[in-house]
């Protein structure tokens, strides 16, 4: 809905910066504080769980988040505020994983604050920008610009976690909490920088071009092509996502690797995932992706291949074979970036 004429590459580029900036803050969450909660902390495993649970239930409130972004014809202050929130989220979730280990209720209490706010940070970000993506880029350059900022957040993750892995060694919670707020610093700086003036000024819109929300998300469900691709995105990121809470504590417990190692062992997985989407999209002609049948192939190739990856993983940790951890879960993220590139 914007006046402003369709964005360029080096404007896609900053999206997809701010994109990172986004999932810096989250991959913090769901594999160096995962994992000190689990193994430094000595906290069960379903609590951090818990907690992760808590802000992927928030994100249920997208829809109305996205709705919100529509009628006030406004993208930018969304992404600014729930930058903002989740920054803040990120630290706090430091805190609470540095409190876990002397007074497991403050923090316990101070986690369920935090996964809030990262989960309304992260909703109202993250569906404002992409809402924004979508608006301002030209049609033919959509799929391109799609798979762009998906593949910079994928290298915004390596580059948060060797980054944190660095500042957490020799581990103490100092230098913890003191990461989750340098993390929070600087992606919150980088989205400024990087939505500045991009919008453009917006067209202000008639009432009857813009349905109430119950309306709106009642004829999105009524068509039944939305209803089975939902069901396909819920099973997808259920898979996708299966491995994001065991991989570092059990990295930790069965191999007795630090935080700093474990935290670059989703590194590792997420260069894995940068690996197969490239592949896709650089040889995806010669791959068979240029058809439907071709695509199925490959979704199929990267379960296969994540499914490969899990059971190196196992096996690993059952024969106490250490070479083995790295190189399977390099094909599990391999496996993960095919599929979620061709699906």
């Amino acid at each position: 809905m914007s006046a402003a004429p369709p964005l360029g590459w080096f404007g896609i580029a900053r999206l997809g910066l701010a994109q990172a900036a986004i999932g810096a803050v989250v991959v913090f969450t769901t594999s160096t504080l995962n994992r000190v909660m689990v193994v430094e902390a000595g906290v069960a495993a379903s609590v951090p769980g818990a907690l992760l649970a808590l802000h992927y239930v928030l994100q249920l409130f997208r829809p109305r988040w996205g709705h919100g972004s529509d009628t006030g014809h406004r993208r930018t202050p969304w992404i600014i505020g729930g930058m903002a929130v989740l920054a803040i989220g990120g630290a706090l979730a430091a805190l609470a994983a540095a409190a876990m280990a002397s007074d497991p209720t403050k923090g316990m209490a101070l986690g369920i604050i935090a996964f809030v706010l990262i989960g309304i940070g992260v909703g109202a970000s993250g569906t404002a920008l992409l809402t924004l993506l979508a608006d301002r880029v030209a049609p033919e350059r959509k799929p391109a610009a799609g798979a762009a900022v998906w593949m910079t957040m994928i290298a915004g993750f390596i580059v948060t976690t060797i980054a944190v892995g660095a500042m957490i060694e020799p581990f103490s919670y100092a230098r913890l909490v003191q990461a989750g707020g340098a993390v929070g610093l600087v992606a919150f700086a980088i989205t400024l920088i990087c939505v500045a003036g991009i919008e453009g000024a917006p067209q202000a819109a008639s009432a009857e071009q813009r349905p109430p929300f119950r309306s709106a998300i009642a004829e999105v469900w009524a068509d039944p092509s939305a209803r089975s691709f939902t069901l396909f995105i819920l099973l997808s990121m259920l898979a996708y996502s299966a491995q994001d809470l065991i991989l570092e504590p059990y990295a930790g417990a069965i191999f007795a690797m630090s935080p700093g190692e474990t935290t670059t062992i989703t590194a590792l997985q997420n260069g894995g995932v940068l690996i197969g989407m490239a592949a896709v999209l650089l040889l995806g002609r010669w791959l068979g992706a240029g058809t439907p049948g071709g695509l199925r192939r490959l979704t199929r190739l990267g379960c296969i291949a994540s499914a490969a990856g899990l059971a190196g993983i196992a096996a690993a940790g059952l024969a106490h074979w250490a070479a083995l951890l790295r190189p399977a879960i390099t094909l599990l993220g391999v496996g993960n970036g095919l599929f979620a590139a061709s699906a």
